[in-house]
């Protein structure tokens, strides 16, 4: 039987139960013993794996590509001397995500990093009826200007806030695994996305956008 790695299989026992396994975690656990046991290369092979997402949460956070890039090394380092107290069968993703994040504070705390790019995450539209919906924006001018005033508003958000809304619209993470990431329950990190974009949309609405509300 042929599946996705990235969806769980169901393990079948005699009993009639089935037990669902997560083969990426277990993919990730292979990984983490063979670096454990000196494979240089699955190491190296975790880092390009989640390089390019340790670097855009820590660039959003701090707003500054270069020091996220600095700091995603940190990170790496940091779980490099860690990795033996990694609990395998959770998702090594978030472990690294709540590395990044935790060395990512430490850094806003130390100084406010100047505006950096980024990219316009899709942070309106889908999740409840309540929720502002952004209007459409095929023109590539107005979306560079919708992406800025984003950028914007994002950098007057709460470190917290900021760090759950990037982990939910731009990593696609469930809010479980964000409260896993941030070090709080479930229930705390579906209201900090939640007021997040409330906030969002108030202060995109400030500055002259329509966002449905």
């Amino acid at each position: 039987m042929r599946c996705n790695a990235a969806e769980p299989l169901l393990v079948s026992f005699y009993e009639g139960r089935t037990i669902p396994i997560d083969l990426e975690t277990v993919s990730e656990a292979r990984l983490v013993a063979q670096a454990l046991g000196g494979s240089q290369a699955a190491f190296e092979q975790i880092v390009r794996r989640y390089q390019r997402p340790i670097i855009s949460l820590i660039a959003r956070m701090t707003r500054d590509r270069a020091l996220a890039e600095d700091l995603a090394q940190e990170t790496f380092v940091k779980a490099f001397r860690s990795l033996a107290a990694f609990d395998t069968t959770r998702r090594l993703s978030s472990w690294l995500f709540r590395i990044a994040h935790n060395t990512a504070l430490d850094a806003l705390r130390r100084a406010r990093p100047p505006a950096a790019s980024m990219d316009t995450p899709q942070l309106f539209g889908g999740e409840a009826a309540d929720e502002p919906t952004a209007p459409a924006a095929p023109d590539p001018v107005e979306r560079q200007a919708l992406g800025r005033a984003l950028e914007a508003a994002l950098a007057e958000l709460r470190p917290e806030y900021r760090a759950a809304i990037v982990l939910r619209y731009s990593q696609d993470l469930s809010f479980d695994e964000i409260g896993n990431i941030l070090g709080l329950p479930e229930v705390t990190a579906r209201s900090h996305v939640h007021r997040a974009r409330k906030e969002l949309a108030r202060l995109l609405t400030a500055s002259g956008w329509d966002t449905g509300r």
